[in-house]
């Protein structure tokens, strides 16, 4: 079955001319060399999938490059194997579906299905969120008549769905988008790159990915594969190759193949994103945010605005415990809620950006995730070498959705427009600062102590298996650092000097603890799924080690953290060589410090180093001695050394405003 090449994009013209006898060259176009990727060609066509999506000529007016003399024309048959390989997979991407109609709505399905009375999966419409101030008034919505089955009233454009006594959805057709029609042809695209590996990819997906990052539903997500990768929405279908092409060799069916460019992939799955936004479904979001796993995207915070936006038409910010939709759904509804809150704050940490979501919104009333809320098990686990543990995964995004919050708490608090200037006008702003640090400093210990035994980084992991818990540390580190990062920024002249040393000596321990953190990590700590923010993080520890430098008090405090960054910086350099999201975070932090320490690295030389910013005012020389020790031997399982500061001082004096007893 010939499909039409415009369908693909809507520039596109339909080269393809079944009249004709013009056949295309056997060897990749002009653009395709150029990018090095795959030339992949559908059946019939004159225009590669990667030219007719962009709306591009597909030309062959390059030379071929010349090959060396001593190249071995069996390597050269080879590759034109390959690619004649390549074509007739392409081909079996139509004898896949033949015959097979994709579904339109789940609720005709024959047989048993999960989906048949699904409010935010269906595949021929999508239903967006009736606020109570909209024109549709919740009062009226009730007077109408609805069906005993589905809940349902029907209306002249799609209908309305009641899920509860005092909430509706309503229900409109795909077919009201003018890129609907095309949908076919993008999924058949994606699923030719891929051929005939699809399947493959899947499987890897969920033994790696899903169970520390669970917005899928797995047994949803299989039965609608099984009849037809025609049954996705085009950037979830893609997402998902995307994300299991980082672990291609970590499948035995796929390590001896040769891999899909990725390019391809991502090309169409945000523009695909962009068409998928004008329809949302439960669907969509999940897409954008395995999307947005990416450490190498760009434009981060404007699609996880976008996707806040679309989360909020399917209603993701409401409790929907008491709904009338499948309680798996339910389920599905809370932990993509929460997965788009933790999107949301954390590129709100990364992006210097305000909160979508502050502590103190009365529009969040999504309820915590529970066992029951997570369909599979250990009895789900896959046993093949490297994939993830499902319980420990699980228990992984449980706490760190409660981190998030308190990164939240962090950012509201601290780095809010209101409470930077609030900061700002304090006489004492460090005094104003911890006022505000204690309690959260508090919680944090609190969560950090109330980990299980299995999240421990002295937990180690099964053999053969991979573990995620690197990226839940670090994001602890990294919410400590935050926390701790305003608090030298509150240091000035109007502090006092003996709390200057304790606050610099708290800052010390949590820039410590972190680079400890990353020299525990193995393998299969640096091997699994690790979360968007990953990069940022690990570079935000450099950034803090340069913070803590260039306030130093005296020349030996500055190069005490010279010396501690530079060593951070090359062993986070020379483990790059084998992540590639570590990558990312050492162009991060050279971005970000790298003129610095070279500036520091000069006045070394010449024995001339001093600290980047005028002392705050000189080191203080009265420090208890007991206070001292203690500090000394600080550990994660201590009290912090603010709070002893606070409860040691021999005047104790209220720096908080209330005793310090309390």
């Amino acid at each position: 079955m010939s499909l039409p090449n415009e369908a693909i994009s809507p520039n596109s013209s339909n080269v393809t001319d079944t009249t004709t006898s013009v056949t295309r060259p056997d060897r990749p176009c002009d653009t395709c060399r150029r990018r090095k990727s795959r030339c992949v060609v559908k059946p019939g066509a004159l225009t590669c999938v990667l030219c007719d999506f962009h709306a591009q000529s597909c030309t062959f007016d390059e030379d071929p490059v010349k090959r060396k003399r001593t190249a071995n024309v069996s390597v050269i048959e080879a590759q034109g194997s390959k690619r004649r390989a390549l074509s007739e997979r392409t081909r079996s991407v139509d004898h896949l579906v033949a015959g097979r109609p994709t579904v339109e709505d789940y609720a005709e399905l024959q047989g048993d299905s999960l989906l048949k009375t699904t409010l935010g999966l269906q595949n021929h419409r999508f239903a967006t969120l009736v606020g109570s101030s909209s024109q549709h008034d919740p009062k009226i919505l009730a007077l109408r008549p609805y069906d005993q089955v589905r809940a349902e009233t029907t209306t002249d454009k799609g209908a309305f769905r009641k899920v509860s006594t005092t909430v509706y959805f309503h229900q409109s057709p795909d077919t009201d988008s003018p890129d609907h029609d095309r949908d076919v042809e993008v999924l058949d695209a994606i699923e030719a790159i891929v051929s005939p590996h699809g399947e493959s990819l899947i499987k890897l997906y969920f033994r790696i990915v899903h169970p520390s990052f669970p917005i899928l539903h797995k047994k949803v997500y299989l039965e609608k594969y099984a009849r037809s990768h025609r049954e996705f929405i085009p950037p979830l279908l893609a997402a998902v190759y995307i994300l299991a092409l980082n672990w291609w060799s970590y499948s035995s069916d796929l390590a001896g193949e040769e891999k899909p460019h990725v390019e391809e992939l991502e090309a169409i799955a945000f523009h695909s994103l962009k068409s998928s936004a004008s329809r949302p479904k439960l669907s969509t979001v999940q897409a954008g945010l395995l999307l947005l796993q990416n450490p190498n995207r760009e434009s981060v915070w404007q699609l996880t605005s976008q996707l806040v936006a679309i989360g909020q038409d399917l209603g993701l910010h409401r409790d929907c415990s008491t709904w009338q939709i499948p309680h798996w759904e339910r389920g599905l509804r809370r932990r993509i809620a929460w997965a788009l809150y933790m999107q949301s704050t954390w590129s709100s940490l990364t992006c210097g950006r305000p909160l979508h979501f502050p502590t103190t919104t009365y529009d969040w009333a999504v309820q915590n995730v529970t066992s029951d809320d997570f369909p599979e098990s250990a009895r789900d686990e896959d046993d093949e070498d490297g994939s993830t543990e499902v319980e420990k995964g699980r228990t992984i995004f449980s706490a760190m959705i409660s981190l998030t919050k308190l990164l939240a708490e962090i950012l509201h608090n601290l780095y809010s427009t209101r409470a930077e200037a609030e900061i700002a006008s304090a006489f004492d702003r460090t005094k104003f600062v911890l006022g505000k640090v204690k309690e959260l400093q508090l919680k944090l210990r609190r969560w950090y102590g109330e980990l299980p035994e299995s999240l421990r980084m002295t937990n180690n992991s099964k053999v053969g298996k991979l573990s995620s818990i690197g990226w839940l540390h670090t994001s602890y580190f990294t919410t400590e650092i935050t926390l701790h990062r305003a608090v030298l920024h509150s240091l000035s002249v109007n502090t006092d000097p003996y709390l200057i040393q304790v606050c610099r000596s708290a800052a010390k321990e949590r820039l410590d603890g972190a680079i400890e953190l990353f020299n525990q990590l193995r393998p299969e700590h640096l091997q699994s799924f690790w979360y968007f923010a990953s990069s940022f993080n690990f570079a935000l520890t450099g950034v803090f080690a340069a913070l803590c430098m260039a306030t130093s008090l005296d020349q030996d405090e500055a190069q005490h953290y010279q010396q501690q960054l530079q060593g951070y910086r090359w062993r986070l350099r020379v483990s790059s060589k084998n992540v590639d999201f570590l990558e990312t975070a050492v162009q991060t932090l050279e971005a970000s410090v790298g003129s610095m320490l070279k500036k520091a690295e000069r006045k070394t030389s010449d024995g001339t180093l001093q600290a980047f910013m005028i002392p705050l005012s000189p080191v203080a020389t009265n420090v208890p001695e007991q206070l001292a020790q203690t500090m000394m031997s600080y550990n994660m399982d201590d009290s912090d050394p603010i709070d002893l500061f606070l409860a040691e001082s021999a005047n104790s004096r209220n720096y908080f405003g209330f005793s310090t007893e309390s």
